[in-house]
């Protein structure tokens, strides 16, 4: 067991005392965590798998303000989502980056009495948005911006001009309008990043994955993956940020009060990530927002060299983990044919799905796209009481987070010290103003080619200067490909420093080989023998690792053992062609 985990074990056996438990280690519970922590505050933070992988790591990857939420008449929340969109623009600039979205537009009038009608509160479906709609709606998402603009206004083509920049669109169009938003690139990581400053700036806190709170009858208990004995937990306060899964939690902790009804109800969101260069270089670097035939909104955008697609919404009554079945899958390919029905999509074409269930909150509403994105906190009381994080969306965590804590604080009788809102993430630290420049940086200061600095660049921001002192320690530097600018130096590094515990924490979380579909079964070998070295597994252990990893990308992503192999036969022939054209090694190149 790695010593950062004994140690933190270590010290909750010596003292069981926490001023909070945060119960649920997304992206909710982590700001959540973070800030108690800032405040001076002992803090726990429990995660009974691995941080964000829940409904965390299933999100559309968009930072937005909710175009669509002005329709349900929701100007608080979308105006809150855009402050937090530009601040997050401005504090992890290596994973947040602006994004130009076209909407096409197939009519004029549509839409505009239904749009007044939601805005009254109506919870039916929508119809399809006109011109008209659409002008209204991006004035005000430009009017909420005015006084600190980042980003550009919106803007109007007519079909003439849209189809000159996007010829492959569907020609049933009429017009276009472009406004821009913002995309995160990593999300998974952010959420890590969040957690690695925590334990730098508060380390009086304690942030453990795969481990679980349980109600006893002695107070609480804590199982923690990899310890032999049950901790002793006395929190004053509970904040319960399970998702999803609050309800089951609330009951699951023991709380006193009885609870009337959910609060939650979950829909359910599926992704496609697409390897079609057509389709990518037709999106000409724009999200393409669009209503399917069934007029519910879609979304294509660029993603780290493929193309998310994207998603479904569909209700759910129990929460569970989830896939994107065939039929999802059969929908999204078909929404983009509608709307690019020029180029060849084929289910071939998939190199990755993902699913997760949206935690929102529990609502009668006909239509899942009526169901508010807002969110509370719902108090229970009870000794002690539990702080239940309802709904919340990526773009609001910090601003989710800092209520909560507010309310945590305030039942404490402790005073809030400090903020979050200008605080940096991460490798947003000393950041030196574009992803472009810091890459520069690494180039000139390491040797290193300009695939590596770009890879360390766009994925670590300036914790790629830590990264690469510990790299220039080890004799592994070495890519784990050909083809790939990750080293297996750089994977002992994720394993030593961001609390790795299972083989599908460093492929599905901590590096993007999953969803980029560069995952193959030789490096999940590499990986795996990596790992076995570092956490002290045995042959049996590492290959169980293996078998887990290989069935849960087949089961849970649409990956299988054939397409592995598959894939590892194409990283052959890149090895053959890299040989052919060869390179010096990185320990021959020298600084320019």
């Amino acid at each position: 067991m790695p010593a950062f985990r004994n140690d933190a074990i270590r010290r909750i056996r010596q003292d069981g005392d926490f001023d909070a438990v945060v119960v649920g280690g997304g992206i909710n519970g982590i700001a959540t965590y973070r800030d108690l922590a800032l405040q001076g505050l002992r803090v726990l933070l429990v995660e009974r798998n691995d941080f964000a992988s829940g409904c965390s790591a299933a999100p559309s990857r968009m930072i937005h303000g909710g175009l669509r939420y002005l329709e349900n008449g929701e100007f608080s929340l979308v105006a809150e989502s855009l402050r937090e969109r530009d601040a997050l623009l401005t504090l992890a600039p290596h994973m947040v980056h602006p994004l130009p979205t076209t909407i096409p537009i197939m009519s004029v009038f549509s839409g505009l009495f239904n749009a007044a009608a939601a805005f009254a509160g109506s919870g039916g479906k929508p119809t399809s948005r006109g011109a008209v709609a659409i002008k209204v709606g991006l004035a005000l998402y430009d009017f909420v911006t005015r006084k600190k603009r980042l980003l550009p206004r919106h803007e109007f083509r007519n079909r003439d001009k849209t189809l000159a920049q996007w010829p492959a669109l569907t020609p049933a169009l009429r017009y276009s309008a472009t406004y821009h938003d913002a995309w995160i690139s990593h999300p998974e990581r952010l959420a890590i990043e969040l957690i690695t400053d925590t334990e730098r700036d508060a380390p009086q806190a304690i942030a453990l994955n795969y481990g679980e709170l349980e109600r006893g009858a002695d107070g609480y208990r804590l199982r923690v993956e990899g310890a032999d004995d049950v901790l002793v937990v006395r929190p004053r306060i509970i904040v319960n940020a399970t998702g999803a899964w609050i309800d089951q939690t609330v009951r699951a902790l023991g709380t006193e009060a009885a609870v009337e009804q959910p609060v939650v109800s979950g829909t359910k969101g599926s992704h496609l990530i697409l390897d079609n260069a057509a389709l990518h270089d037709a999106l000409n670097g724009h999200m393409i927002f669009f209503e399917n035939t069934d007029n519910r909104v879609c979304i294509l955008f660029p993603y780290l060299g493929r193309v998310l697609a994207g998603s479904t919404d569909i209700k759910v009554e129990r929460p569970a983990k989830v896939r994107c079945e065939p039929e999802e899958r059969d929908y999204i390919l078909d929404a983009i044919r509608y709307v690019f029905p020029k180029i060849a999509i084929a289910t071939s074409d998939i190199v990755f799905s993902f699913s997760g269930i949206r935690p929102l909150p529990r609502s009668d509403a006909e239509f899942t796209g009526r169901i508010s994105r807002s969110h509370f906190v719902h108090r229970i009381e009870g000794d002690p009481p539990q702080l239940c994080m309802v709904g919340g969306k990526w773009t609001t965590f910090r601003a989710f987070a800092e209520q909560t804590a507010d309310e945590a604080l305030a039942f404490l009788g402790r005073p809030r010290i400090t903020g979050t809102s200008t605080r940096p993430i991460g490798g947003g630290r000393n950041f030196p103003g574009s992803v472009g420049q810091l890459a520069d940086m690494l180039e000139c200061g390491f040797p290193i080619d300009r695939m590596r600095a770009d890879h360390l660049a766009e994925t670590y921001g300036s914790r790629a200067f830590e990264l690469m002192a510990f790299c220039a320690t080890q004799t592994n530097d070495r890519p784990l490909t050909a083809a790939l600018p990750i080293t297996e130096a750089e994977i002992l590094w994720l394993i030593r420093e961001e609390a790795v515990r299972h083989l599908a924490d460093i492929v599905l979380r901590r590096t993007a080989l999953a969803i980029t579909g560069e995952i193959s079964l030789d490096i999940i070998v590499s990986l795996a023998r990596i790992a076995a070295s570092e956490l002290g597994w045995s042959e049996e252990q590492a290959a169980l690792e293996q078998s887990q990893l290989i069935t849960e990308l087949d089961v849970f992503h649409g990956v299988s053992k054939d397409i592995l192999e598959n894939r590892c036969k194409e990283g052959q022939d890149d090895k053959i062609f890299a040989q052919s054209t060869p390179e010096p090694s990185l320990s021959e190149r020298r600084l320019p």
